[in-house]
């Protein structure tokens, strides 16, 4: 165990939690990058480590939506149904097939970063009614996002947060959803790389220690930023869920450069 490490981590966790949770977005979406690149978690284990925190961190926010009222809805149901098996199918294609991080950096750029612009300069009407989507499109979604947190375990809600606010789901609505999702797949991914583990090749367990202290920070950052939620206006939550979707675009095209 490394202390410094440790407690910078809680830090930078519960600080990066504080500003995702009220959007729907796991925190472990700007963490993976800080866990590469400052904490040098090594490949492949860095993907079990951010679903780690994810295990951990999700209950703070979740807590705090089910007293609410929001935590379970028919959209919840219908994300945690495609994002379970898609992400046991990351993590297999993670261990055995070991895919490109970079052409996965520069199509998530492709993707979130004119999504993440459309969010912040949209003023159209927020729609809560999960029937105005087709259920079809959106499990196949959840199963896609599912697929994608398996690989690099970033959380399925980090993609499809941006996506379903900018059909124009409420973020009240979609926030609470997209976290029960990433938090149910998380545990599923977890389980699937500690049984991998006994015949996968390379380092495929977690960093327990820098997991459990990142989990924790971003279990009282999550807490605290879904308690807020509710005194923002939509418009701000959707021009911050945008800024996200284009920093994290950004930051993805710049290490794919790189």
């Amino acid at each position: 165990m490394d202390w410094p490490t440790d407690l910078f981590g809680f830090a930078v966790a519960l600080v990066i939690s504080v500003v995702t949770a009220p959007a729907g977005v796991s925190g472990a979406v700007f963490l993976l990058p800080v866990q590469l690149s400052v904490f040098h978690v090594a490949n492949p284990a860095v993907t079990p480590t951010n679903l780690l925190f994810n295990v951990v961190a999700g209950p703070g926010a979740l807590a705090r939506y089910a007293r609410h009222g929001s935590l379970w809805s028919p959209l919840a149901g219908v994300l945690v149904l495609g994002t379970l098996p898609g992400v046991v199918l990351g993590a297999i294609t993670r261990v055995y097939f070991v895919a490109d991080p970079d052409l996965f950096r520069l199509c998530a750029a492709a993707v979130l970063g004119p999504l993440g612009l459309w969010l912040i300069v949209s003023r159209r009407g927020r729609v809560t009614a999960v029937r105005t989507l087709r259920r079809r499109w959106i499990l196949l979604l959840a199963l896609g996002a599912g697929f994608v947190g398996g690989i690099y375990g970033i959380g399925g809600g980090s993609l499809l947060g941006p996506i379903l606010v900018g059909t124009g789901l409420s973020v009240a609505v979609v926030a609470p959803a997209t976290l029960l999702s990433t938090f149910v797949t998380s545990v599923a991914g977890c389980l699937t790389y500690a049984v991998l583990s006994f015949t996968a090749p390379g380092d495929v367990a977690p960093d327990w220690s820098l997991g459990i202290a990142c989990g924790v920070g971003g279990l009282i950052g999550g807490y605290a930023g879904a308690a807020i939620q509710p005194r923002l206006p939509e418009q701000l939550l959707r021009r911050v869920l945008g800024s996200l979707a284009v920093a994290l675009a950004v930051l993805y095209a710049v290490q794919a450069a790189a």
